[in-house]
C-alpha cells in the first residue's frame, strides 16, 4: 500500500486504540468509586454500579469520549484476525462519531475492503495492543500522541512534496512557538494542516505552568482528509478547537470572518499560483495592495494581518523569494507594509528543514503595534517602532538523515531569545548586534535598501581576528603566494606540453 492510503489505516486506529484506552481508563477508575464506600459515587448494589459506569455524561464532563458497548478496543481485539474485523471497525468509527458530535464526518471508515486482509488489520491491533503502551499512557506519557506525530513525519518524508500539506517539521513549529510565547489568548492558523502548531503552543504553556485552557484554538484547512487528521490529532491530545464546521478555502470561504486573534502561526503553500486572486481584486483584506494573481504570498500576509488583534503578533512560513520580490506589485505592498511599521522580525532559516521543499525558507513576524506595554504581570515589551530584527540563521541545523536538516533545542532557543531579548524581556540579557547573525535596522535603512529583507543584507559579516600582522606586510605576502603559485603553473604546463611533443615523435 501506498504510504498517503497507508496512513489513513494507521492513524484511524492509532486514534481508536487511544480514545479507547482512555475511557477504558476513566471506566475503572469510576468502577473503583463505586466500591469505595466513602466516595460520593459508592453504589451499592451491581445494577447501581453498572448503570452508573454506563452512563455517557460521567465521561463527556471529563472531556473523555464516550466509546459505546461493543465498539472497545477490548471488543476489537476478540476478533482481532477474524474474517469481520474490517467491518467491526468501521462500525466502531461510525459509533463513536455518532456519539461524539465533534468527531462527525472526521474518522475513517474505509477498513472493510480487499487490500486490508484480516492479518494485516489483526497484525495492527496487536501491536497497538502492547501493555507498555497502555501502561505508559495512563502514567502520563502521551506515547500514542508521540507516535501519532512520528507517522505524521515519517508520511510527509515519504510522499516528498505532498507530504508538507499536512507536516510542518517540529523544529519549524517550536521555533514559532517559542518565538510568539502563546502564553494565553486566541491562537489561529488559517492553513492548519494536520495542527502542529496547536499541539506545540499547547505544549508551550503546559511547560510554563499554564494549562490547555488558557488559549482558544482555531483553524481551518481546505483539503478534506487533512481537515479530518487535524480534528484526529488534536482531539487525541485533548485539544479544544474550532477548525470551522467543514474544510474550506481560507480566501474564497473564511470559516472565521470575526475572528482577531492574538497570535497566528502558519505555514501556508509557498508561491501558490492558482488561488482564485482574479475573483478578489477589491477585496477588504488587501489593505496594502491587491496581491498578484500568479502568487499568493502577500494575500496570505494580508489574509493573516486582517485576522489579527490590534496588539497580536503572527508568524508565518514563506518562501525566500517573498523578501525581495517586486513583480505585480509585490515591491510596493511589501513597502507600505515596511512604512506602516507591521513588518517586525525577519529569521532566514537554512535549506532541507522542510519534507516538501528543499530551498532554504524565511520567517516573518509581523504585528500592529510596537509599543512599550504590559504583555503581561511578568512580561515587558519595549518600544520598537521604527525597528526591524533581521537574524540570519542559515547556517545553523545539522543533517538529520541525508536529505534532511533539523534545528537542535539549543539553535532554537538562540533564535526564541535574540528574538524576544530585542523586543525587551527583562529575564533575558540585554540585546546586542551580532556580526553575521542579528541586526536591529531603522526602517529608513530598509528603505534606503530598496526594502529588500533578505536578513544577509545587513546583519553584516564576522569580525575578523586581528593577529598584530600589519596589513602591508599581509599583502606582500599574498603577492609573493601568487606569483609562487603562478610560476609553478607555467613550470607544469610547460612540462605537459613536453610529455605531449614526445608522444607525437613516438608515433611518428
Amino acid at each position: 500500500m501506498e504510504s498517503s492510503e497507508y496512513k489513513h489505516v494507521v492513524l484511524g486506529l492509532l486514534f481508536l486504540k487511544y480514545v479507547s484506552d482512555r475511557f477504558e481508563f476513566h471506566r475503572a477508575r469510576l468502577e473503583s468509586l463505586t466500591k469505595d464506600e466513602s466516595s460520593d459515587y459508592f453504589m451499592p448494589t451491581d445494577a447501581a454500579r453498572e448503570a452508573l459506569l454506563e452512563d455517557r455524561d460521567e465521561y463527556t464532563a471529563e472531556g473523555v469520549f464516550w466509546v459505546p458497548e461493543g465498539h472497545r478496543w477490548s471488543d476489537l481485539q476478540k476478533v482481532a484476525k477474524q474474517a469481520v474485523i474490517g467491518a467491526r471497525i468501521d462500525a466502531a468509527m461510525e459509533a463513536i462519531e455518532k456519539e461524539n458530535t465533534t468527531l462527525k464526518g472526521v474518522l475513517p471508515k474505509n477498513f472493510n475492503r480487499r487490500e486490508l486482509s484480516p492479518t494485516t488489520l489483526g497484525g495492527l491491533i496487536d501491536t497497538f495492543s502492547r501493555d507498555d503502551l497502555a501502561a505508559a499512557e495512563h502514567e502520563g506519557m502521551d506515547v500514542l500522541g508521540r507516535v501519532y506525530e512520528y507517522f505524521l513525519a515519517q508520511f510527509a518524508s515519504d510522499e516528498g512534496k505532498n507530504g508538507g500539506e499536512f507536516y510542518t517539521p517540529r523544529s519549524v513549529v517550536s521555533l514559532l512557538v517559542e518565538m510568539l510565547r502563546p502564553y494565553n489568548g486566541r491562537v489561529f492558523d488559517p492553513c492548519c494542516g494536520s495542527g502542529g502548531m496547536f499541539v506545540q503552543a499547547e505544549h508551550f504553556v503546559s511547560h510554563h505552568g499554564g494549562s490547555k485552557n488558557d488559549i482558544s484554538v482555531f483553524g481551518q484547512e481546505m483539503n478534506p482528509t487533512t481537515w479530518r487528521l487535524a480534528q484526529m490529532n488534536l482531539a487525541i491530545r485533548g485539544i479544544e478547537a474550532n477548525l470551522g464546521p467543514e474544510w474550506g478555502d481560507s480566501f474564497h470561504d473564511d470559516k472565521h470572518p470575526d475572528l482577531r486573534a492574538d497570535f497566528i502561526m502558519a505555514n501556508p503553500p509557498f508561491n501558490i499560483s492558482e488561488w482564485g486572486g482574479e475573483r478578489l481584486t477589491d477585496d477588504k483584506r488587501w489593505v496594502y495592495g491587491t496581491p498578484p494573481r500568479g502568487n499568493a504570498n502577500y494575500a496570505w500576509l494580508q489574509h493573516m494581518l486582517h485576522h489579527l488583534s490590534p496588539t497580536g503578533t503572527m508568524g508565518v512560513v514563506l518562501a525566500n523569494g517573498s523578501l525581495v520580490a517586486w513583480q505585480s506589485g509585490q515591491l510596493e505592498i511589501r513597502e507600505r507594509m515596511v512604512e506602516d511599521d507591521v513588518v517586525e522580525c525577519i529569521v532566514a532559516l537554512p535549506s532541507q528543514l522542510f519534507y516538501s521543499v528543499q530551498i532554504p525558507v524565511t520567517l516573518w513576524f509581523l504585528t500592529k503595534d510596537k509599543t512599550a506595554r504590559t504583555v503581561s504581570s511578568e512580561r515587558l515589551q519595549r518600544d520598537r517602532r521604527g525597528e526591524v530584527l533581521f537574524i540570519d540563521a542559515r547556517e545553523m541545523g545539522y543533517m538529520e538523515s541525508r536529505t534532511h536538516r533539523n534545528l537542535s533545542p539549543q539553535e532554537v532557543a538562540r533564535i526564541a531569545n535574540t528574538y524576544n531579548a530585542w523586543r525587551g524581556d527583562p529575564d533575558l540579557q540585554p540585546y546586542e548586534d551580532v556580526p553575521a547573525f542579528c541586526a536591529s535596522i531603522a526602517k529608513e535603512q530598509v528603505a534606503a535598501a530598496g526594502y529588500a529583507l533578505s536578513p544577509g543584507r545587513y546583519v553584516g559579516t564576522e569580525d575578523a581576528v586581528d593577529d598584530g600582522v600589519p596589513v602591508e606586510h599581509k599583502i606582500a605576502r599574498l603577492r609573493e603566494s601568487i606569483t609562487a603559485g603562478l610560476e609553478a603553473r607555467a613550470g607544469l604546463s610547460a612540462r605537459v606540453l613536453r610529455a605531449l611533443e614526445a608522444l607525437d615523435i613516438a608515433d611518428a
